[in-house]
């Protein structure tokens, strides 16, 4: 089960989700729109990104403000302001207007998961590609893969490491 829905106080929306995916787990075939909205996270693709980018910056111990996460994703500042809004609704961050955004106990954790899907993709489409740098297909795809998939692919990657 994916963290972000772990968090997630409301029991309806757990339980909704749980039909859906045993609803998903029956083998029948939807189009990808269709497996988004069975999936129905509360946390969006974008979210996660932006979430991603605030647990980076959050690391490297800089302050986080809505300029230095519309430079660093390459977006208008009303739009980091819009997003940062959103994830402050799903708990997960703390911002006040012109001031420092946060990361709350949930985005810490939820936003170390993010990093670590990146970087496990990253480090596994750099390996098998021979590349040294995958950035763009990483995040076209990072989204669409659950924790046990990226758990297994990170256990690969240090076995096809190891072996090498």
């Amino acid at each position: 089960m994916p963290i972000y829905v772990i968090m997630s106080k409301n029991v309806t929306q757990v339980l909704l989700r749980e039909w859906r995916m045993a609803m998903v787990s029956s083998n029948k075939f939807y189009t990808l729109k269709g497996y988004m909205l069975l999936e129905n996270n509360a946390i969006t693709s974008s979210m996660e990104d932006y979430l991603e980018m605030i647990y980076r910056i959050h690391l490297s111990g800089e302050v986080v403000r809505i300029n230095t996460l519309a430079e660093n994703l390459n977006v208008k500042p009303s739009s980091a302001t819009k997003m940062v809004n959103n994830l402050k609704e799903n708990g997960l961050v703390s911002s006040e207007k012109y001031g420092y955004i946060k990361l709350t106990d949930s985005g810490i954790e939820l936003g170390k998961y993010l990093l670590f899907r990146h970087d496990t993709l990253h480090s596994f489409l750099c390996y098998v590609n021979q590349s040294e740098n995958e950035l763009e297909q990483v995040e076209k795809i990072e989204h669409f893969l659950n924790v046990q998939t990226i758990e297994n692919i990170n256990r690969l990657l240090d076995k096809m490491k190891s072996s090498s």
